[in-house]
């Protein structure tokens, strides 16, 4: 075998490999006698200005595309998961009650609300924090994010559907767990009416405008 034919075959079991090889890996699986190191740097020469480099790692040698083009490369995946419901209670509470604590999420709720669910919310970009409140402690408040509205189709907050909508749907759940949002359920059926969200926050928030960053330590 001539050594044009001897290139052609190192390179063919180089690029085929899983792994890099090592100099005694390719002698193998070479015709006796080949001059592996010197097909590998006559290989690694005629590669050097490809978008494909032959690359020595180590001991063991390798096809791998060149460094300044991996940015031209890389490749965008939407990983869709689904979210839990306590993440989907979270931001419903959000949603109706802006601007609205953590303790306050966790009263509604009736139960602990972990800092997890709150960063999957945030990574999501459907929460952003909205000030603090005047209140000891000056705890952080949270609203839903523009990417929120344009996610749901949603032209402004007023546009959530109603108490009687959901009710409608079916995906009002009368549970103890969702006390606050039974309570304006009763009130609509003519129940004792409870405070409105305004009225439990009265003077109690710093307001801000826009989506300007937000101070959120003193």
């Amino acid at each position: 075998m001539d050594r044009f034919e001897l290139m052609r075959l190192i390179e063919a079991i180089l690029f085929g490999s899983t792994e890099p090889l090592s100099v005694r890996e390719l002698t193998e699986r070479m015709p006796e006698g080949a001059d592996i190191v010197g097909l590998l740097t006559e290989l690694q020469e005629q590669y050097a200005n490809r978008g494909v480099h032959l690359v020595e790692l180590g001991t063991r040698w390798a096809f791998r595309t060149a460094a300044d083009l991996g940015p031209h490369l890389q490749l965008k995946r939407v990983v869709k998961r689904k979210m839990s419901r306590a993440a989907l209670e979270v931001l419903a509470i959000v949603a109706y009650h802006q601007p609205v604590t953590r303790a306050e999420i966790e009263e509604i709720r009736g139960v602990a609300t972990s800092r997890g669910t709150l960063d999957i919310l945030l990574e999501a970009s459907w929460i952003r924090p909205r000030g603090r409140r005047r209140t000891p402690g000056r705890p952080v408040t949270w609203g839903v994010s523009e990417a929120f509205l344009d996610h749901f189709g949603l032209e402004s907050i007023d546009a959530l559907p109603g108490i009687s909508e959901l009710k409608a749907a079916g995906l009002l759940e009368r549970r103890p767990g969702l006390g606050l949002l039974s309570a304006f359920a009763d009130e609509e059926d003519g129940g004792d009416p409870e405070p409105s969200p305004e009225d439990l926050e009265e003077d109690s928030y710093e307001g801000v405008e826009g989506d300007d960053d937000i101070p959120l330590d003193d």
